[in-house]
């Protein structure tokens, strides 16, 4: 691969999903992908607020990531379950990426996208969720999806495969 970035791997979390977020970029980085690693607990991102973003717009560290996450074709998004659904870091950053163009599935549109989950709740209502919301903008959901916990651990094999199945999968032009 050159030397631009081919994938992006998104965490929502400072904890397990952090480390599960590091090792895709790690086996990525053996599988000769360039990978850029965003944490969103550490961009001071507000909640989304319609009445905020109404009174003041679109805030700057929204419009970076949005250029960030842009630049970068291929996506894997590492999450843990909240409450049977999607972190609200992830729902708020969400939110913002969908406002800031005319059309809300802008950013989202045919761009292939990979889930995994570490949760101590077992995380298959996030990535069933996490699946409704990006396809509903348009993404192209990697089929297999990656759930882990403490009693069950995310094997390299597993991310691995899953890395080759989203790079095997174009960005389809809107």
């Amino acid at each position: 691969m050159d030397n631009k970035d081919d994938l992006l791997v998104v965490t929502a979390s400072s904890g397990e999903n952090l480390k599960l977020a590091q090792r895709f970029v790690a086996i990525g980085k053996k599988l000769q992908i360039n990978a850029k690693l965003i944490d969103l607990t550490r961009i001071e991102l507000p909640l989304y607020n319609p009445r905020v973003h109404a009174e003041t717009g679109v805030p700057p560290a929204a419009k970076n990531l949005s250029t960030q996450m842009g630049a970068i074709p291929r996506w894997v998004i590492c999450a843990p379950e909240y409450n049977g659904s999607i972190p609200p870091v992830l729902t708020s950053a969400i939110a913002w990426l969908s406002v800031q163009e005319e059309d809300f599935r802008y950013l989202f549109n045919g761009r292939p996208i990979a889930m995994a989950s570490h949760s101590g709740g077992g995380g298959m209502e996030l990535l069933l969720s996490l699946r409704i919301q990006l396809t509903h903008l348009g993404a192209q959901v990697v089929g297999r999806q990656l759930m882990s916990n403490s009693n069950k651990p995310a094997q390299d094999e597993s991310i691995e495969d899953l890395l080759r199945r989203l790079l095997q999968t174009q960005p389809i032009e809107i």
